[in-house]
């Protein structure tokens, strides 16, 4: 019994702490900072300006901080395109980070962007399948055919998580190969001040190991439902 406790407690860390640690950096950071020149929406601006890619656009979105290359939009949450932070301003330096990949024509990004929409879509139809277990099995009337549509929704689920990690080097790339140069280079936050943005250029590249983790999570709780 303890042991079982022991696990779930090391199991729960190990797929939730990067998602907790994500959230807290961020928060640290968030702190107003009057001496900024400008919010992360408008260093957002100035980046893509001063790299000459006018084209895109920069908006608030309540979905999370990212970069959209097909529609050519750097969006940020209404804390990091209106606050005059840390995180702000770094935050706003890595989305550009993933514009500049888009202008340079880095590879990965393009095919990190398709396999986004096929781990979105596996991990819909992974749940579907997953659903339609005791459907099966009733039909059936045998534990092996709800078992082969649970192996098979497993399948698909385990795809989404796997798609999410390893999309990391391009989340790497843009925060320590475009967005902390340019912050470093341009002086846009103060010597004193890198250390805090590599923690937090650190966590906003592990937001996808912190979603594939939580897809990981997704399919340890459909297994401890078939067992029960």
């Amino acid at each position: 019994m303890i042991r079982g406790i022991l696990l779930l407690i090391i199991v729960l860390a190990i797929l939730i702490g990067p998602q907790l640690w994500t959230k807290y950096v961020f928060k640290k950071y968030r702190g107003h900072r009057e001496e900024y020149s400008g919010t992360g929406g408008e260093l957002a601006r100035h980046l893509l300006d001063r790299f000459e890619m006018q084209d895109v656009q920069v908006e608030t979105t309540q979905l999370g901080d990212h970069y959209d290359p097909q529609e050519k939009v750097v969006r940020l949450t209404p804390d990091n395109y209106n606050g005059k932070s840390l995180t702000a301003v770094t935050v706003a330096a890595h989305e550009v980070g993933h514009a500049i990949q888009d202008k340079t024509g880095y590879k990965p990004l393009h095919e990190r962007t398709k396999l986004i929409r096929v781990a979105q879509g596996a991990e819909k139809i992974g749940s579907f399948v997953m659903m339609g277990i005791p459907i099966m099995a009733g039909l059936t009337r045998s534990p092996a055919g709800g078992l082969l549509v649970f192996m098979a929704g497993l399948a698909v689920m385990s795809i989404g998580a796997l798609v999410h990690l390893v999309t990391l080097p391009v989340e790497w790339d843009a925060s320590f190969r475009r967005a902390l140069p340019v912050l470093e280079q341009g002086h846009y936050i103060s010597p004193t001040d890198m250390e805090g943005a590599r923690k937090i250029l650190t966590a906003a590249a592990l937001t996808y190991v912190a979603a594939s983790l939580g897809g990981l999570l997704n399919i340890w709780r459909w297994i401890m439902m078939m067992r029960r």
